[in-house]
């Protein structure tokens, strides 16, 4: 859909027996009487229907590393278009995007941006990908996927970066023209997803069976570890046996540290020894790709073959190294195919990170 309105019809709701209207975007599934915005902001009642009040309107663009999102094994070495919107479905005191994800002013987004217009910008500068980033996807689904078929029409792919905290019809609209997908796992108890982010675990793992068991799309696992929060070896190790066995062994895990932010700036960084032992962990039932970020760690940030241990793909932060793959995405000492979506040849954008303006979007 273009339109030159910022307000177009939802797709995912009903009307219940009392009069108000439920969003079924979201397990929060909220009710709403005439007027009334949901706990996200940007989806909202007016009159007989639900709508999306921040179609075509963006935060901002910038050219990012696609290992920034972090995807390891999605184009390495390629350039994507990053942009976001307003707004977010859970509460995360946590937030490290929460001048934007918490923003509850429309008038901040200043780019108009048509799915078209993003498409054509993604191939005018060089982009493999257009990433929907920095606030939740989910809550802008119609804006992500009209400009998902638009980047498919013109050869580029679509990267979501979201919590995965969708409702099971939605779910299959939002990821029915993503290519790749970062869903962020932010713990692995009940009480967590609760107590800090305003939600349930269950309906991410049920996103993330759902990616791996009914889609196509690529898809990497990112857990930020908080101090004494979701830190501990008991809920490590369960998550990782979780991911092994529901998901198997070779989706790429990523462990990345906490900086003191929104609503826990009381709550010191993550150490890189906690990311370390993290990855360890990972690794000993039986993980083949578990990384580390946001700290500098030249072997949590590499791949490596779980065969040979060879070093397939070298990382210094956003930048690559050695290439240890031959033109087929095999490992080229010992043949084992790394899984991912890989080409002949890594691109070379680097570390990287070019704010652009759509009208002039070319480097």
């Amino acid at each position: 859909m273009t339109t030159g309105s910022s307000i177009v019809p939802g797709r995912h709701w009903h009307s219940l027996d009392d009069g108000r209207l439920q969003c079924d975007v979201c397990p929060r599934f909220c009710k709403l009487q005439d007027g009334q915005q949901g706990l996200c902001f940007v989806r909202a009642r007016q009159g007989d229907g639900i709508v999306l009040t921040t179609y075509g309107r963006s935060s901002g663009f910038c050219i990012d590393p696609i290992e920034k999102k972090p995807l390891n094994h999605f184009l390495p070495g390629t350039p994507v278009l990053s942009f976001g919107t307003a707004g977010c479905n859970l509460t995360c005191k946590f937030c490290q995007n929460w001048d934007i994800s918490k923003a509850r002013e429309i008038d901040r987004l200043n780019d108009w941006a048509p799915p078209e217009a993003i498409a054509d910008a993604a191939g005018k500068s060089g982009c493999r990908s257009v990433a929907f980033t920095y606030n939740d996807p989910v809550i802008f689904l119609e804006y992500a996927v009209d400009t998902a078929k638009a980047c498919r029409a013109r050869g580029i792919k679509a990267v979501a970066v979201t919590a995965g905290y969708v409702a099971e019809a939605a779910r299959a609209d939002f990821y029915s023209d993503m290519d790749a997908a970062n869903v962020d796992l932010k713990g692995f108890s009940e009480d967590f997803y609760h107590r800090i982010c305003g939600g349930h675990l269950a309906p991410v793992l049920e996103t993330l069976v759902y990616l791996k068991h009914h889609t196509d799309v690529w898809f990497e696992i990112t857990t930020l570890l908080i101090p004494g929060a979701n830190d501990g070896d008991a809920e490590l190790t369960a998550l990782s046996q979780w991911v092994g066995e529901q998901l198997g062994p070779e989706v790429p895990l990523h462990f990345t540290a906490f900086h003191p932010d929104w609503k826990m700036r009381d709550v010191a960084g993550t150490p890189a020894t906690t990311l370390q032992r993290a990855r360890r962990i990972a690794r000993e039932v039986g993980l083949h790709y578990v990384y580390t970020g946001n700290i500098h760690d030249a072997e949590g940030g590499s791949t490596w073959c779980p065969v040979c241990n060879a070093l397939l793909i070298e990382r210094d932060w956003f930048t690559l190294g050695r290439w240890g793959l031959d033109g087929d995405g095999r490992c080229a000492s010992c043949g084992h195919t790394l899984p991912g979506r890989f080409e002949p040849r890594p691109g070379a954008w680097g570390a990287r990170r070019q704010p652009v303006r759509l009208q002039s979007a070319a480097p």
